[in-house]
């Protein structure tokens, strides 16, 4: 850590004055009662709970659905900090055996643990993977994950490729058995034990364009492994199968995606069942023998149920405009659950029942705002080579377009991830504070399904910081704000955007907030195996025509000396072990040198944390209110 620049940075937001005002309101207003969406295995229903200010939520299991809920984990009790996460968790078939992972101070490396339900008890084993989940056995033995290989130095070596193992219960991870590697050594393997046990599939992923699945049969007594999709022509995520027939949704010859079947024994035999729609398909799951899609319609969610054959049964009514998640469940089971939310809808959970279309409200929390003082629109611009894209605009009513608005934009575009209206504390502080809050749905995210997200990958990826720049002058034009009052902020691959839009057009903002970025494209496949899997966006250096595009745009590598720059927060954590705390000490230090002008550049460094999953709420507060305290200072606010 640069404890120099970490004094230099809290030296400057200690002297706002309304900083802790921030975190005393902030405080308030994430004092509620909260629910995560329910999973029901063997009759059981587990779900998490905060009640309001815990750093971490509770894992509770209840016996029936009205029955009263009992503790199942509480990672408060890991550190007395909050700073240990239960990361992940999977039920057994039965219910009675739960597998979780805890990640320790932010860190994407995940030590699985396994757990009675009935008598608290926790076992002996231990499972220590990244990025990969775990598929149970359907009789409660063991089951399937995936790990990187051992190194010379006897660790996993995640500068490898993920290969399949399998654990048997009460037994040490090095008596796991490798189940399956890929012939190519630079694809990751993982596999998923289908509902009724009769197969394991095997997905080999390289990039997020293309994969491949194979399967094996189980409980036969053979071990063969035969290709289902093979050609990398496209994307095949399976949903679940009845019987011998498998159900995959696909990008082949469907940027928008569409449901197809397959039999086991006749891979070339394939039939579509869900024909690709004109809104783009983000999900489905197999519930109740019949299929629940969820579809974007201008970044907006809407759900629609089909029978296996593919017949449209009904529209799910949804309770208003805004983001749906969740319709787990079993393919002989008709109930599922779903949350909602919206900018100024603070996600309930609601039962459905796929059989009769009827939903319940199942937990609905009750926030400290007066959510009727704020409005959501969503406005249409016009990008830079004539492409209309969405934009959300939240604010509170009665807003006066006379270009004196504090406003803080947010974008990503990466990844084919949408970025579609969400439930925020932080960000309903912001607006309470009499801010505007400004959502771009640029290009490479997957507001409009796989064509949208190409549009902003490798040699066209500037087309990405062209749309935000557009929503940032829209912005002006329009009357809802000026360039000293105009913020940007992003993370990650959005962390990217604002490093690069602040290089390329340093007088169109206010103030830049990139949190968590990747900074320097020509190096940053060099981080990990997992780092490389990104090309499929970003491209890669040893490619020339790839070069010349990171070249173009890589926020490190396009600061000028002498220019200046907007006033800068950069933002990362020590522990970040996806996005490496490099990219942003190096742009950090590089821009701070370049500066030319008065305006700060500072760096916040956390102690503690990763990439963001698994941060204490009282880490979130803090990291909120010295971000917010910054664009206070900066951008003259005024702040009652």
């Amino acid at each position: 850590m640069d404890q120099v620049g970490e004094r230099a940075t809290y030296s400057y937001l200690d002297a706002i004055p309304v900083r802790d005002k921030i975190v005393k309101r902030m405080t308030e207003l994430y004092n509620y009662e909260r629910f995560g969406i329910p999973t029901e295995e063997g009759g059981r229903y587990f779900y998490s709970r905060n009640d309001g200010l815990q750093n971490q939520s509770v894992l509770y299991v209840a016996d029936s659905l009205g029955a009263e809920p009992r503790m199942l984990i509480d990672p408060n009790a890991f550190t007395a900090d909050g700073t240990q996460a239960l990361a992940s968790d999977a039920v057994s078939p039965s219910g009675k055996l739960l597998a979780y992972a805890v990640a320790d101070g932010g860190s994407d490396w995940q030590n699985w643990y396994v757990l009675n339900v009935d008598t608290g008890e926790k076992l002996s084993d231990v499972v220590y993977t990244k990025y990969s989940d775990v598929s149970w056995d359907r009789d409660d033995s063991g089951f399937y994950y995936s790990r990187y290989p051992d190194g010379p130095d006897g660790k996993q070596n995640d500068q490898a490729a993920q290969i399949v193992y399998h654990h048997v219960i009460g037994t040490p991870q090095s008596k796991d058995t490798l189940v399956h590697r890929a012939d190519d050594p630079t694809h990751n393997s993982y596999a998923e034990v289908t509902e009724d046990g009769k197969f394991l599939i095997i997905d080999h992923q390289k990039g997020y364009l293309s994969n491949a699945v194979y399967f094996e049969r189980l409980g036969g007594g053979s071990d063969a492994v035969v290709p289902l999709f093979d050609k990398w022509d496209a994307q095949y995520k399976f949903l679940g199968n009845v019987g011998e027939t498998m159900f995959f949704s696909t990008t082949l010859d469907a940027p928008n995606s569409r449901v197809i079947a397959v039999g086991s024994f006749h891979p070339e035999a394939v039939r579509e069942v869900v024909p690709q729609a004109e809104e783009p398909l983000l999900g489905v799951s197999l519930v109740g023998r019949h299929l629940i899609a969820s579809y974007l319609k201008d970044a907006r969610s809407l759900v629609r149920v089909y029978d296996l054959a593919g017949r449209f049964v009904r529209d799910v009514d949804l309770p208003g405009i805004g983001t749906v998640g969740g319709f787990g469940g079993h393919a002989d089971k008709t109930e599922t659950f779903y949350a909602f939310s919206g900018f100024t809808e603070p996600g309930a959970v609601y039962r459905y029942d796929v059989a009769t279309g009827k939903s319940e409200l199942f937990r609905q929390p009750e926030v400290k705002f007066d959510l009727g003082a704020f409005e959501t629109d969503q406005v249409f611009y016009t990008s830079k080579d004539g492409t209309k894209v969405p934009m959300f605009l939240v604010h509170k009513k009665g807003l006066k377009l006379d270009g004196t608005n504090p406003t803080l934009l947010y974008g990503y575009g990466g990844f084919n991830i949408p970025m579609t209206p969400a439930f925020s504390v932080s960000r309903l502080t912001w607006v309470e504070m009499g801010g505007v809050y400004a959502v771009a749905n640029i290009r490479g995210g997957g507001e409009y399904g796989e064509a949208w997200h190409v549009a902003g990958t490798k040699t066209h990826k500037q087309n990405v910081f062209d749309d935000f720049i557009a929503a940032a002058e829209w912005l002006i034009a329009q009357g809802y704000t000026s360039t000293p009052k105009l913020a940007i902020e992003g993370g990650s691959n959005g962390g990217l955007l604002i490093g690069a839009c602040l290089t390329q057009r340093p007088d169109l903002f206010g103030a830049c907030v990139p949190r968590v970025g990747v900074l320097d494209m020509l190096r940053y496949h060099l981080q990990s195996a997992n780092a490389r899997q990104w090309s499929d966006d970003f491209g890669l250096s040893e490619n020339e025509d790839e070069f010349r595009a990171q070249w173009a745009y890589s926020p490190l590598h396009n600061v000028r000396d002498g220019a200046c720059y907007p006033p800068t927060l950069v933002t990362t954590a020590e522990g970040d072990d996806r996005v490496s705390p490099w990219h942003s000490y190096k742009f950090a230090a590089t821009l701070q040198h370049a500066q030319a002008c008065d305006n700060p550049v500072l760096i916040r460094i956390e102690g503690r944390a990763g990439h963001g999953g698994g941060k204490p709420l009282s880490k979130v507060i803090k990291e909120s209110a010295d971000i917010y305290a910054f664009l206070v200072k900066n951008l003259d606010m005024d702040v009652d």
